[in-house]
């Protein structure tokens, strides 16, 4: 079946994840991406542990768990930026491109004469996005960005982590991931304007901007009211019971969302009087008298195992989950049967095939596709440069 974005060339000079993350999505929505990667070694990723793909041989490849997770679907072209016959090549490519995606720090490009405004000369219609620890302008502009950085200094690792701990990134590069999703929806916003108009458009992404964009509730609540807010742990700062709870064999969630099923949470515990206590009879009052709340409620659920409270909760139309690990997650019937695990061919390597998530999005008329397992460094440079050869340079 035909991609929803069939037809498309896609430009990729980024690197690490949150670019990486956008083109694998336009590449599993069927865009044509080539990877442009460093001779010395390629994508960053590549090196990062702690594992590796073996070869049929058993030796360690260069793809690495870390770089296969977001690098499926792209061809693989080596080019040395620092030479002229390299900045020719780049320019050759983006002559022939829809789309460029971007992740050196703001002027980084220039130097090679390979920037937005150089590579969108005589191109009206090429779209450029740019990505960037803080994005092209403002003091910090000049500044590189890890996710790590975005974290801290965009404020999520305030609001994350036990009140009286240390603040605490979220156990995967999150900002990274945020900011690609970013970069997709603005390509394609991008893409729809062009077929409007024929203009193609820089876009400036950062980190740090789209970090600031998930704080969602917590920023307006401070914009509003100046309180700066705090950690709650695995609480929820407005709504209560809404956390971990322990369990006699480990860990589960409860979401209590109202107060209707509070009063269904209770009946469940045996707990019948707590709705009546004006502490707890509307979820304004459980927030002001959480601690007071769980002192009743937490030893009745650590004299339950996990299943029962999920199963219990549940059949009272009350959301609750065991704690799961990443293997029990993807090891999941509902993970099975919605694909989110698949297996794609990749001839040289210990088993022929190597094991990724699937893409989320579910399209009835153009679903994603899985038609390139993760390269290695510069597999593609033959084929893609080799096509380019052939296409006329400027213009659309």
């Amino acid at each position: 079946m035909a991609g929803a974005l069939d037809g498309l060339k896609v430009l990729d000079l980024s690197r690490i994840l949150a670019g990486p993350t956008c083109t694998q999505l336009l590449g599993d929505l069927g865009a044509e991406v080539w990877k442009v990667e460093s001779p010395r070694g390629g994508d960053d990723t590549r090196s990062w542990g702690p594992a590796s793909v073996r070869g049929a041989d058993g030796a360690e490849t260069d793809l690495s768990t870390y770089f296969l997770a977001a690098n499926r679907n792209k061809h693989s072209v080596t080019v040395d930026l620092s030479t002229p016959e390299g900045q020719e090549t780049i320019r050759r490519m983006a002559d022939a491109a829809d789309v460029v995606v971007e992740n050196f720090k703001p002027g980084g490009l220039a130097k090679y004469g390979l920037d937005a405004a150089a590579l969108m000369e005589g191109r009206p219609g090429l779209i450029h996005c740019s990505i960037s620890g803080f994005g092209q302008t403002g003091p910090n502009s000049g500044k590189p960005g890890y996710d790590l950085m975005a974290q801290a200094f965009g404020g999520i690792m305030s609001l994350t982590g036990e009140p009286e701990g240390q603040p605490m990134k979220v156990g995967v590069a999150v900002a990274d991931v945020v900011c690609g999703l970013y970069a997709t929806v603005g390509i394609l916003a991008a893409l729809r304007h062009r077929e409007a108009t024929g203009e193609g458009q820089h876009i400036d992404l950062a980190l740090v901007d789209t970090q600031l964009s998930w704080l969602v509730n917590m920023a307006t609540t401070y914009l509003e009211t100046g309180r700066e807010p705090v950690r709650h742990g695995n609480a929820h700062p407005a709504i209560v019971p809404y956390q971990v709870v322990e369990a006699a064999d480990g860990h589960a969630v409860v979401a209590v969302g109202n107060d209707r099923q509070f009063v269904r949470f209770c009946d469940f515990l045996g707990l019948t009087d707590l709705p009546d206590d004006p502490r707890f009879a509307t979820n304004p009052a459980r927030t002001v008298h959480r601690e007071a709340l769980m002192e009743r409620v937490a030893p009745a659920l650590r004299r339950l195992d996990v299943a029962a409270i999920v199963s219990g909760l549940e059949a009272r139309g009350i959301t609750a989950s065991a704690v799961q690990t990443v293997g029990q997650a993807l090891g999941s019937d509902q993970a099975r049967a919605r694909d989110m695990v698949i297996e794609m061919d990749r001839p040289g390597t210990e088993r022929g095939t190597v094991r990724l998530l699937g893409n989320p999005l579910k399209l009835s008329r153009t679903p994603v596709r899985y038609d390139l397992a993760p390269p290695h460094a510069g597999e593609h440079t033959a084929e893609i440069l080799s096509r380019l050869a052939l296409s006329p340079r400027g213009g659309d």
